[in-house]
């Protein structure tokens, strides 16, 4: 066990770049990106600052720590490079006395982060000081035991963000396969060049991309039994040029299409220890798949009486109708749902990895679609609407096949990874206090 120390004695710290009407000359199109706190948590890039521009002391290589002070006191992180943002600030370890991974670690507890937020000022909007921040309390143990035990949490790390990469390439590749077959039309075209038919001209584009592909050193066709499911033609339909054989429908004639609702929250009878899934689009806002396995809340038998469309099935497609439009997932659990999603849980002719991707596809036109003064939302009248291309039940088949390869893997990936984060949540409190320390064995 180690000792207690203000956080103040063992880190300094170095303030985020400020923008406004006095530096905004300074940002551009390129260089640096700054890291606000919607970049970091999104890891997106908006907004840059070239290095000749930009403070040194503002500018964060990948191993330094950073901790967000304004808004949303209280996240940590590192691996980015850039300018850090005014609302946030670099901790900076002194390396005599404690490792960057002992404070990441350190400043990653749950209770750090509350205390963070408690000592902040503001009412309307939490602003954590340089001087409330170094007040609070951390433990301090030796810095061997430190180097020892943070190497168990960055493995963890490690694997928890090698996994979601891992699902991020399933997922691409789910997305490309449906492109390539159903909106690109490659094994049509691949068929009709070899048959020597005629292609429409409206296709002339896509050809001449799929003769360069087809002519590349690495190009892989589809399997025979695959490739022979595809006509080698295409034919007008009232939505344009098709593979011959393909039926075009709408989204109200194929699928199946339900809506729900919220119990009322003032009746405990609804919610109090209730075991019934219930999901709102907020379950789908953090979600880094499209995998539904759990939701936060959970509703009674007598909650669920008020929900008109019931308990669906597992792999229902759920699609967030409102606030935002878009969310998407397949659901691993029956669950009840609220007035913010489209529910799909089954349809006349099509798979559910096909719907799942169709909407993906189309998200745009989805989005476009939408109407509402207050926030954008589509109607189910609208969605019913939707035309929606119907290929040959073999083609569904086979996509659905590949695809839940890649579904099953995320989800064994997102199974494994809630095991582990529950581990390291376990682990975090005792390896950083040193009540449990990590031996290395000789050899």
């Amino acid at each position: 066990m180690g000792s207690k120390v203000s956080i103040g004695d063992v880190v300094s710290l170095s303030q985020g770049f400020a923008v406004n009407s006095k530096s905004k000359h300074l940002m551009g199109d390129s260089g640096l990106p700054l890291l606000r706190i919607t970049d970091l948590i999104n890891g997106t890039e908006a907004q840059y600052l070239t290095k000749e521009t930009a403070p040194t002391k503002c500018i964060a290589q990948k191993h330094e720590i950073i901790f967000t002070r304004t808004g949303q006191v209280g996240l940590v992180f590192r691996g980015r490079e850039g300018v850090v943002h005014n609302n946030c600030f670099k901790v900076i370890p002194n390396e005599d006395l404690v490792t960057h991974d002992y404070i990441y670690w350190t400043l990653k507890q749950p209770h750090i982060i509350k205390l963070a937020n408690s000592v902040a000022s503001g009412s309307v909007q939490k602003d954590l000081n340089h001087s409330a921040f170094k007040s609070i309390d951390i433990d301090l143990i030796p810095k061997t035991v430190q180097e020892q035990n943070c190497q168990i949490l960055n493995r963890i790390e490690e694997k928890l963000i090698l996994n979601t990469q891992i699902n991020q390439t399933l997922e691409q590749m789910a997305q490309v396969l449906f492109k390539s077959w159903f909106v690109d039309f490659d094994p049509v075209i691949d068929n009709a060049l070899d048959a020597g038919s005629d292609i429409p001209e409206v296709f002339e584009s896509r050809v001449e991309r799929r003769k360069a592909v087809r002519e590349s050193a690495d190009f892989k066709p589809l399997p025979d039994d695959v490739r022979r499911l595809f006509p080698s033609e295409f034919e007008e339909s009232e939505s344009g040029w098709v593979p011959k054989g393909w039926e075009t429908s709408t989204a109200g004639q194929e699928l199946t299409v339900k809506g729900g609702s919220t119990p009322s929250t003032k009746n405990p009878d609804f919610w109090d220890g209730g075991n019934i899934n219930w999901t709102s689009p907020k379950d789908l806002s953090d979600n880094d798949t499209k995998i539904m396995f759990e939701t936060s809340r959970k509703i009674t038998d007598a909650g669920l009486a008020k929900i008109t469309s019931g308990l669906l099935p597992r792999e229902t497609v759920l699609m967030s109708s409102r606030a935002p439009v878009g969310y998407l997932a397949l659901t691993k659990i029956p669950v009840a749902i609220n007035q913010g999603y489209i529910a799909i849980p089954e349809s006349r002719r099509l798979s559910q990895e096909y719907i799942l991707y169709w909407l993906d596809s189309q998200m745009d036109m989805i989005k476009g679609l939408s109407g509402g003064t207050t926030f954008a939302e589509i109607s189910k009248k609208t969605f019913k609407s939707i035309s929606i291309l119907v290929p040959p039940c073999p083609i569904v088949e086979a996509f659905s096949k590949n695809v839940e390869v890649y579904l099953n893997k995320i989800s064994s990936n997102v199974g494994e990874s809630s095991l582990l984060a529950t581990v390291q949540s376990s682990l975090l409190p005792k390896l950083i206090s040193g009540e449990l320390e990590i031996i290395r064995s000789g050899k």
